[in-house]
C-alpha cells in the first residue's frame, strides 16, 4: 500500500477488529489531524458490529493502547480491542491448579 505524503493533506491508516470467529483490516483514507476515533468511525465497523459494542472498547496504536482522541500519522494501524473472556492471571492460576492435581495422582 502506498502511503500518501502528509503534506499534501491526507493520511492512509489501517483499523483492525478481531473477533473470536473474524478478523476485520480495514484500510481508510483520513485528512490529516484526524484522531484514533476518526479513523474507527471512517472504518464502518461502528455500523457493523454495533455502537455499544465498539464504544467502550480500549483502543491503540501498533499495540499500544492510546486514547481515542489520539493525533494519527500515516501508516499507522488502528486497532481495536475487545475484553478478554477470562483474565489472564485467573486462567494461569487454574491451569497451575489442574497440573498441581494431575501430578498428584
Amino acid at each position: 500500500m502506498q502511503v500518501p505524503d502528509e503534506s499534501q493533506g491526507g493520511l492512509a491508516v489501517t483499523v483492525v477488529y478481531a473477533a473470536p470467529e473474524r478478523i476485520w483490516r480495514i484500510a481508510v483514507e483520513l485528512p490529516a489531524g484526524a484522531c484514533v476515533m476518526d479513523a474507527v468511525r471512517a472504518s464502518g465497523l461502528v455500523e457493523l458490529l454495533g455502537e455499544a459494542q465498539l464504544s467502550a472498547a480500549p483502543v491503540g496504536i501498533f499495540g499500544a493502547v492510546c486514547a481515542p482522541d489520539t493525533a494519527l500519522r500515516a501508516g499507522d494501524r488502528v486497532e481495536i480491542y475487545r475484553a478478554l473472556p477470562v483474565d489472564p492471571k485467573e486462567a494461569r492460576r487454574r491451569r497451575a491448579e489442574r497440573a498441581r492435581g494431575a501430578a498428584r495422582t
